[in-house]
């Protein structure tokens, strides 16, 4: 019931503020076209940096902007239900993440950190197929997310596709080259394919 009144009332926050702000303000609707442009801008900035950084705590910090740009949706109801759901994975009920998570991804299916979170849970509860599937909207909307292509590697790891999950942790390299978790992984899975292959 908690969740049905949540729901409803991000549906009526979300309703009720764009019709408010185009009463009040014509020249309103200009602002959220002009504000993915200087988000975008902003994220191209970051990984440009990102690639260049070659100290480890720096590229950290910038890694930490990229995802602070990428946890902001431009809805204060959408930016509410992440933080339940975030509240809910730490609890560990998955399936009411899950709930707020399946009305992110349908109020805003642009939004490509809704889906990354939901392939998070998807993982945790071990359904890899519906995390797999997450994965991809989100690497389309985000084809630099390195966050969900470390997902991706971790499920080939997992399932036995050692080579699959090499490649996936060497795009992740590709745009964030200090990622130290990911060296690791691509030393050790390069290790283990040579001796495979002996």
């Amino acid at each position: 019931m908690r969740i049905l009144f949540a729901f409803l009332t991000a549906l009526l926050v979300s309703g009720v503020l764009p019709a408010t702000a185009a009463d009040d303000q014509p020249a309103a609707p200009a602002t959220p076209d002009a504000a993915p442009m200087t988000k975008q801008a902003r994220l191209d900035k970051l990984f440009s940096d990102l690639k260049r950084e070659r100290n480890e705590k720096a590229a950290e910090r910038i890694a930490g902007n990229i995802w602070s740009e990428w946890f902001q949706s431009g809805s204060a109801s959408i930016d509410l239900m992440m933080l339940w759901s975030q509240k809910a994975m730490d609890n560990q009920k998955f399936d009411v993440a899950l709930d707020f998570l399946d009305q992110v991804v349908t109020l805003r299916p642009t939004y490509a950190e809704g889906w990354n979170r939901r392939a998070t849970v998807h993982f945790m509860m071990k359904n890899y197929g519906k995390s797999m599937s997450d994965i991809e909207r989100t690497l389309q909307l985000e084809p630099r997310h390195f966050g969900a292509l470390s997902g991706l590697a971790q499920i080939m790891a997992l399932t036995g596709h050692k080579q699959s999950a090499l490649e996936a942790w060497q795009k992740v390299l590709a745009i964030y080259p200090m990622m130290r978790s990911a060296q690791d992984q691509v030393a050790t899975l390069s290790e283990e394919l040579a001796g495979e292959g002996i």
